[in-house]
């Protein structure tokens, strides 16, 4: 079987992704794109020309990332990767599929989704430093956009002829691992109520959507919020105790600044920017990058 990395581990730069995401394009422009990518817009026939459909679905994709003066030319080619785009000044990209997907149309939206994001944030100039963390932010932008469900459905299981054996061979697109596009996409449905859940036609992307989606609520319940359960609660006090006295390293994500009156600093659960609140019970702090409002326990 192919392998097929699971678990959270580009977590950090996946939350680094939102923060940044928020702060170029800003709440305004986020809240801009409250409802995902169809899955009948996305249908590929198997009768429909291969070159025709593609233009077809990159359409759909350039109209859902709200480029209407850009324009794909779409090809296809054997090459070790599902897809590549040349990034020009535009407004013509020039982008090339795997020709794998001339018959197996499953994930040609998918496939686009992202190259079409590259020519998203390449029009942002919004990247990060080293190729492995650009790939990451623009799976995390695609998903957090309303089109990076079609990524995790491509993650599957299927039988395949090998070394004349029939075997399961696993399959999926991006750089994200399964439960990680499932995070991403359970962070957008917190803050959309947009849930894709019903979409997925492989049930190996919903198990990893479920697993992403414990993540995301359970950030959302991580002291000082005030949704935070016993335990954690239990746990704060002992450290703002110790940690108020002199300034302390993050515990559990929030950290405490010995300043007077003291402080509690901690990541939004929403866009992962650092909110500072002082430490006296009960407040409601508000975002000022995502505008996520929240009730805490200081």
């Amino acid at each position: 079987m192919t392998e097929i990395e699971h678990g959270f581990p580009h977590l950090a730069t996946i939350q680094s992704s939102l923060t940044a995401l928020y702060r170029r394009l800003s709440a305004d422009t986020v809240e801009q794109y409250p409802a995902s990518v169809r899955p009948e817009s996305v249908e590929f026939p198997p009768d429909e020309d291969p070159y025709l459909g593609a233009q077809r679905v990159a359409r759909v994709m350039l109209q859902h990332f709200r480029l209407p003066d850009a324009r794909m030319v779409v090809g296809f080619r054997d090459m070790v990767h599902a897809g590549s785009v040349e990034l020009a000044a535009g407004p013509e990209y020039f982008v090339e599929l795997h020709s794998r997907f001339k018959t197996d149309r499953r994930d040609v939206g998918a496939a686009l989704a992202h190259e079409v994001m590259h020519v998203y944030l390449h029009r942002l100039g919004l990247e990060l430093p080293g190729t492995r963390d650009n790939e990451i932010l623009t799976d995390t932008a695609t998903a957090f956009l309303g089109a990076g469900w079609l990524l995790l459905d491509s993650y599957r299981e299927e039988p395949a002829i090998r070394e004349d054996r029939l075997m399961m061979s696993a399959y999926k697109l991006g750089y994200l691992t399964p439960e990680e596009y499932g995070y991403v996409l359970a962070k957008r449905a917190l803050v959309f109520g947009d849930d894709i859940e019903p979409w997925f036609s492989s049930p190996l992307a919903r198990d990893a959507y479920r697993a992403g989606l414990v993540l995301a609520e359970q950030e959302r319940r991580q002291p000082p919020l005030l949704a935070a359960g016993w335990t954690a609660r239990r746990r704060y006090a002992r450290d703002r105790r110790a940690g108020t006295a002199q300034p302390a390293a993050p515990l559990g994500g929030y950290s405490f600044e010995a300043t007077n009156p003291p402080r509690v600093s901690f990541p939004c659960p929403t866009c992962h920017q650092r909110i500072r609140v002082p430490v006296r019970g009960r407040v409601t702090a508000r975002c000022t990058l995502c505008r996520t409002v929240l009730e805490c326990d200081t």
